[in-house]
Order: C-alpha cells, then sequence, then structure tokens
C-alpha cells in the first residue's frame, strides 16, 4: 500500500469517526463539493495540495503526515498535534428576518464556518447540532444588525425554552425575536428589540415552531 493509498484510507476514518461529510470538507478548503470524495473514492488528485493538507490536518488535530505530508514529523508533526482542532459549522442558504419576514424556502448548505472544537464546548453546544443564518432586516437592533452571522444551537428549542433571542417560525415565516416567559401561564411574547417594529404577546406555543436559540453572533464592521 502507497502512501497516498494510506492518506486516503486515513481521511476516510477520520471523516467517518467524526460523523463529517465530505462536502462540507470540500468547501472547507475552499473546492468544489465533489473534491474530496473523488480524492478518497477515486484517487484524484492523487495526493492533496499542500495547503488543502494542512488545513485538514489542523481540522481533524493530526499530524499532516497521516495525510500524505513529506517530512512532517519531528518539530512539524508536534506542532500540529497541538492545535486545536476545529469543526466545521454549516452556514445555511437563507437569512431569519429580523424584519418584516422572509419564508424560509431554501435550507441548504451554503458553505462552513470553521470554529475551534473545545470553544464550541465551552458554549454547551454539540457542533453537530448547530448551524450559522445571517439576520435580514432590523427589528432587532441594536442586539442584531442586518446581515449579522448568528450561531443557533437547535439542541436548545421549544422542551427547555426561556427568556433569550431565537430562530423560530410563525405562520411560515422563519424570524428572530426575542421570546419572553408569560405573563399568562403556559404563553410567551415575540419581541423585537427595536420599539419600531411590532411584537405579538401572548401566544400559544402550538402556533410557533423553535427553531434553536441564537448562542453567539458576528458581524462584519463597515
Amino acid at each position: 500500500m502507497d502512501e497516498s493509498q494510506q492518506a486516503r484510507i486515513a481521511l476516510d476514518r477520520l471523516i467517518a469517526d467524526r460523523g463529517e461529510n465530505y462536502a462540507d470538507l470540500s468547501r472547507l478548503i475552499g473546492r468544489n463539493p465533489a473534491y474530496i470524495q473523488q480524492f478518497i473514492k477515486r484517487g484524484t488528485p492523487r495526493k492533496l495540495d499542500e495547503d488543502d493538507r494542512r488545513v485538514l490536518a489542523r481540522y481533524f488535530g493530526v499530524p499532516e503526515a497521516m495525510l500524505g505530508g513529506a517530512g512532517a514529523e519531528g518539530a512539524t508533526a508536534s506542532r500540529l498535534r497541538a492545535m486545536p482542532s476545529v469543526v466545521a459549522v454549516p452556514r445555511l442558504a437563507l437569512g431569519a428576518s429580523a424584519g418584516s419576514g422572509t419564508l424560509d424556502e431554501d435550507e441548504r448548505a451554503a458553505g462552513v464556518m470553521a470554529f475551534d472544537a473545545r470553544w464550541l464546548r465551552h458554549l454547551g453546544v454539540r457542533p453537530q447540532r448547530v448551524s450559522i443564518i445571517r439576520v435580514d432586516g432590523e427589528s432587532m437592533a441594536p442586539t442584531l444588525s442586518d446581515g449579522d452571522d448568528i450561531m443557533v444551537d437547535h439542541d436548545d428549542a421549544a422542551e427547555r425554552l426561556r427568556d433569550g433571542v431565537y430562530v423560530l417560525r410563525l405562520d411560515g415565516v422563519l424570524m428572530v425575536k426575542r421570546i419572553a416567559i408569560g405573563p399568562l401561564r403556559g404563553r410567551f411574547s415575540v419581541i423585537s428589540d427595536n420599539p419600531h417594529y411590532p411584537d405579538w404577546t401572548d401566544i400559544d406555543p402550538v402556533l410557533v415552531d423553535i427553531v434553536g436559540r441564537v448562542v453567539w453572533t458576528g458581524r462584519r464592521l463597515h
């Protein structure tokens, strides 16, 4: 068995053990969605590009030599082993409205964003149960602005509902709003942080589908 075949087998095992998929890892290294599958199943390309191999080694927290790198032992391998592993979180091709409301017709993954696995554990989330969604509109300003990326914890949904910012569906519309429990027992209010936008008070929970709790936000500075 040559080195390139060993690298393909090793990468395939890492993907299976981590519960990843070929397409997301291909996007992580900036390639077309079929790239990693073609490398593993068809041997095309025969060897991973040096930059691609470095990113994947860091992602899985393994020595670069494991994925076919030459001369990666010694100090380089030690540095790679010391690097934190990162997790690819899907970035969905839709926006959660913080305005007048948008329909969530397209929930395809539009790519991934990489996060340190230990940092995600510090947030208290499972990497396989979070996603990144774009904020559309200004109804949650100043807490959230149009164009912000938010991380949604899909484990933290209706069963654990409490005061906080959530992504939810109301009348078939995907939106991000603040939820306030009560005042009527068994009901809650859906609130816009921007006072110029409407609220919905004392909603029957059966009318709302809670997608998940917002646990992190990132934005571009202008």
